[in-house]
């Protein structure tokens, strides 16, 4: 279950057509889409029809494929149409009802509760970070390693990624994400060793000089409680923690907060847009909130959970841009977004800039477009320039 969002009438169409709304349905239903939208993927028909004779009598509706209606398929997806106030009401008069429909209640409050959900409070082991309605987090990228896809060997010794940090502090950065281990497509895994080597003199040099907190981006559980004991606190995680088992004890056991981000597949053997998916958003968000289950099980407080729905990781041109317009659709989730569109090669693609330094115009119109539409934290390389739109983005907003 998510939140719909519907900005557009070609968008709710699209929508309708997908799940199978005959003609007639379908224009009586536009107009009402411009309320509230929310959408359950895979439901039985005859919970997709109690639900649709409930909803109308309290003067909402359901969008539901054609043939549920005889029970003629066995699922179908369905979009619950109205105004909150009438969401609520739908999930008043289902929390006693079988087949199901006590949890759709449920389901229902959460995700009613988690999209009214503005402001959040992150704890480290140093310090509380906030983030609240207008003020955009950037998260500075600092890449220990020689082959990232952008800035791959330019920070090569201690001195010169130290600088480039306090540069990025001048320039107001919010938090610096240091790796050890490039993610681009059909790189190469480092060792615990290796990647340590690279990271742990940097995070223990800008501990003791920034007053900025450090974020170590990496998927091993050694490398994380190291950087942890040398400074860094948080950790950000591509694997969303399935990489390493470890990975859960070290990051409850230290307190830290940490990035979850979507993906699937690794980042050695993966091309971008060679996935294709039923539901992109449904995929990413379903994925997201199983990892938060999991990390809540292992003990981490879900207000120290950051969600990534993984902006270039196996999504097409056409995926990206689908998950930028639909960053609204995670808030479902009830915790900040953070999005990595920075000199993506989907921006390149678009713009026709080869070399990822080229497309600081094409990161700046997705870094708008993302705060505009519910980013919390923006991961970047160009600090300076981004935080001057993210300022404009944030006062837009």
């Amino acid at each position: 279950m998510r939140y719909l969002n519907i900005a557009s009438t070609v968008r709710a169409e699209e929508a309708l057509k997908k799940i199978g709304v005959d003609w007639t349905g379908l224009q009586s239903m536009l107009p009402k889409m411009k309320t509230f939208n929310i959408l359950l993927e895979e439901i039985e028909c005859k919970v997709a029809n109690i639900l649709k004779q409930e909803m109308l009598s309290i003067g909402g509706d359901v969008a539901v494929a054609r043939e549920s209606v005889a029970c003629s398929i066995d699922h179908t997806d369905a979009i619950l149409i109205g105004t909150e106030k009438q969401m609520g009401r739908l999930a008043e008069k289902l929390s006693q009802q079988p087949f199901g429909l006590r949890q759709i209640a449920k389901d229902i409050k959460r995700v009613l509760s988690n999209l009214s959900r503005d402001a959040f409070l992150l704890r480290t082991p140093k310090r509380e970070i906030s983030i609240a309605p207008g003020k955009t987090l950037i998260m500075g990228i600092l890449n220990i390693t020689p082959d990232s896809f952008s800035d791959g060997g330019i920070f090569s010794t201690v001195e010169d990624a130290v600088e480039h940090a306090l540069r990025m502090e001048e320039a107001g950065v919010d938090i610096i994400d240091i790796g050890g281990e490039s993610s681009r497509p059909g790189s190469e895994p480092v060792s615990v060793d290796r990647e340590l080597k690279r990271v742990l003199p940097v995070i223990e040099r800008l501990s003791g000089l920034i007053s900025v907190p450090i974020s170590i981006d990496t998927t091993k559980a050694a490398v994380a409680h190291r950087s942890i004991e040398a400074g860094a606190e948080i950790v950000n995680d591509i694997s969303a923690m399935r990489f390493d088992e470890g990975m859960p004890e070290v990051i409850a056991s230290h307190g830290v907060p940490v990035v979850l981000m979507h993906m699937r597949g690794t980042p050695g053997t993966m091309q971008a847009g060679d996935l294709s998916y039923r539901s992109l958003m449904g995929e990413i968000i379903g994925f997201l909130e199983d990892r938060m289950d999991s990390a809540q099980a292992a003990g981490i407080d879900i207000e120290n959970i950051i969600v990534d729905p993984g902006i270039g990781f196996g999504k097409s041109t056409t995926d990206n841009i689908a998950i930028i317009n639909s960053l609204k659709e995670i808030r479902t989730l009830g915790r900040p977004i953070l999005v990595g569109a920075s000199r993506k090669r989907f921006i390149g693609d678009i713009t026709g800039k080869i070399r990822p330094e080229e497309r600081l115009e094409g990161t700046s119109a997705a870094v708008t477009a993302s705060i505009l539409n519910g980013a919390n934290i923006v991961r970047v390389h160009d600090v300076e320039f981004i935080k001057k739109v993210a300022t404009v983005a944030d006062e837009i907003k």
